[in-house]
């Protein structure tokens, strides 16, 4: 079959990528590259869909030979989920999808976004086998960020959030999930040797840090969801003392090829 590298046919394959606004996200043209570059007759479609619409939305996918897949953003994750027939075992433990392509029975469902965070901290030389890990925020994006150093081999995973029962909720998802001991952890970051943000804190200057600086250990690494601004005030904080670190930035640069590759089920 020919591939059409640089523009679209009737024979293009589509994946959506769903949000509710849509106009903000930049990655439709570097999804298409990429699904092009794999030798893909494909093409991302933005699409503006509200919540009460999304279900409605999907359903009428599936019904499209031609929609191979969906990229799911804010607000829908957590709804893209319960769209699905079948999903991976972190999607189903975090309660949430990113990415759906086609099944046997109907859409199938991943998370990537904790993949993606692992993935830029191993980039940065951070080492995840048998390292204790503090991870701050136990929202969305901690969900997904502690299921992937759970799936990385660390030895020990506290959580921290100012939200108890958002805390032990997550806890008690990790502990059926994985075999690693998990503990309620605190602003000390004293003996972790990987020290994780999945919080807001850190995108006004002004924010206080996640955890305490000054009790971070000399060999720690650092990584941060924050994205904006692109070095956040606790990645300045960790480097000033000659840690390594990632940032939100270096995260968002691995999510789009882990959603193609899903898409394309390379890692069947």
């Amino acid at each position: 079959m020919s591939v059409v590298l640089h523009g679209y046919s009737g024979a293009t394959q589509v994946v959506f990528i769903v949000g509710d606004p849509i106009a903000q996200v930049k990655s439709p043209a570097g999804v298409t590259a990429l699904l092009q570059a794999r030798g893909q007759d494909a093409i991302c479609v933005p699409a503006h869909v509200k919540p009460a619409e999304l279900a409605e939305f999907l359903r009428l996918a599936w019904r499209m030979p031609n929609v191979s897949g969906v990229l799911v953003t804010v607000p829908h994750k957590f709804a893209a989920l319960a769209a699905c027939a079948t999903a991976t075992a972190r999607a189903s433990s975090i309660g949430a999808a990113n990415v759906l392509r086609r099944g046997m029975l109907g859409w199938h469902g991943d998370m990537c976004d904790g993949e993606a965070f692992v993935a830029a901290m191993r980039a940065a030389g951070a080492q995840l086998a048998g390292q204790r890990a503090l991870l701050v925020g136990a929202g969305g994006a901690g969900s997904a960020i502690a299921h992937a150093l759970v799936d990385g081999g660390v030895a020990e995973l506290a959580l921290h959030d100012a939200d108890a029962s958002r805390r032990e909720d997550l806890a008690a998802k990790l502990r059926r999930y994985g075999q690693v001991p998990i503990s309620a952890g605190s602003t000390d970051p004293a003996g972790f040797t990987l020290v994780c943000n999945a919080t807001p804190m850190g995108m006004q200057v002004a924010d206080p840090l996640p955890v305490q600086v000054k009790r971070l250990h000399a060999d720690a690494f650092v990584a941060d969801v924050v994205t904006v601004p692109a070095v956040p005030e606790l990645i300045k904080a960790a480097r000033a003392r000659g840690l390594r670190t990632s940032t939100g930035t270096d995260m968002f640069a691995q999510v789009r090829a882990l959603l193609v590759g899903f898409l394309l089920d390379e890692n069947a």
